[in-house]
């Protein structure tokens, strides 16, 4: 004899039962545009540091972090282990100087990992996905554009905070809790404008194809080959150091600098080095070009995604 189950099918007893799955409403939290826009920030940013994923995803990732920290974790046990004020006997290199240290890693870190993150979503199909949410295209791309700008605050911020940090503890860090202040805005200021600056710039080159190994050319030979090209125009053909404009990385660096209070050149530094000519720039010329290169990084994604949503 068969029964009727709650579903109003009929099943014999002992077999499997056939249940309605009639069309339900979601009844669960509405969250909206700012929920939508934090699941994508807090997924990418997983996404990009391969939490989640095969080691192998791990590897790049973590090994740029390590990269950029190990110099920090250096310096800190050796102001340990010397009894001396390190940084006022010019034995360890000032909170600015450590920018030069870590910028391998911050390149490496641009070139290799951050491409996958707007190149994955339009290889694999996720981005009408996304915008069929309440997502729209700008909230998608500045959500994507700040999981890379905070991923990239743990290299260009980080380590700077940790030796900070432990000069203070350890009885070399600023003295007084003003002065400590200024320097802790001075490292959270500098990491962000950098950060913003190579975010936008590499996430623009990524959104101009659809090969993540073409996207990772265009990001390392934006970031290497421009420092290459200025540099040798600017040192060796002594032209206008206003041509450093188009160098991502010294732009960035001398904006650091004018952060930290340090942008005139070193007492007896040869004149043709780079801190030399960069110093001839005026602080608002240098302000003015890196946030050009935030708005032109910004203006070629959204040019680019427009067309890419117009094809859909």
């Amino acid at each position: 004899m068969s029964e009727s189950t709650e579903s109003g099918v009929a099943a014999a007893d002992g077999a499997a039962q056939i249940h309605d799955q009639r069309f339900r409403p979601y009844e669960g939290p509405r969250r909206g545009l700012a929920g939508a826009m934090r699941a994508v920030i807090v997924s990418s940013m997983r996404f990009t540091l391969g939490l989640g994923r095969p080691a192998r995803h791990k590897f790049l990732p973590w090994l740029a972090v390590v990269i950029a920290l190990v110099p920090a974790i250096v310096f800190v046990g050796i102001a340990t282990v010397l009894d001396i004020d390190l940084i006022s006997d010019n034995i360890l290199p000032e909170y600015h100087e450590y920018y030069g240290l870590i910028q391998a890693a911050l390149f490496f870190y641009c070139g290799i990992v951050v491409p996958e993150i707007l190149v994955a979503d339009r290889r694999n199909g996720m981005l009408p996905l996304y915008l069929s949410t309440p997502l729209r295209l700008w909230s998608y791309l500045a959500s994507k554009a700040a999981a890379v700008a905070v991923t990239l605050a743990v290299i260009t911020v980080g380590p700077l905070l940790f030796l900070l940090i432990a000069y203070t503890v350890e009885g070399s860090g600023p003295d007084g809790l003003g002065d400590w202040l200024i320097v802790l805005v001075r490292i959270l200021a500098s990491g962000v404008a950098i950060a913003a600056t190579i975010t936008a710039a590499s996430l623009a080159i990524s959104s101009l194809t659809d090969r993540r190994a073409f996207a990772v050319i265009g990001v390392i030979l934006l970031l290497l080959g421009t420092q290459l090209v200025t540099s040798v125009l600017v040192e060796v053909a002594e032209m206008d150091p206003r041509i450093y404009a188009f160098n991502l990385g010294e732009m960035g660096e001398a904006l650091k600098d004018r952060i930290f209070g340090v942008g005139s050149p070193v007492l007896g530094e040869d004149e043709s080095s780079p801190g030399q000519r960069i110093s001839e720039l005026s602080t608002l010329f240098v302000i003015a070009v890196n946030a050009a290169w935030v708005a032109a990084g910004a203006a070629v994604l959204w040019w680019r995604y427009r067309r890419i949503e117009g094809t859909q």
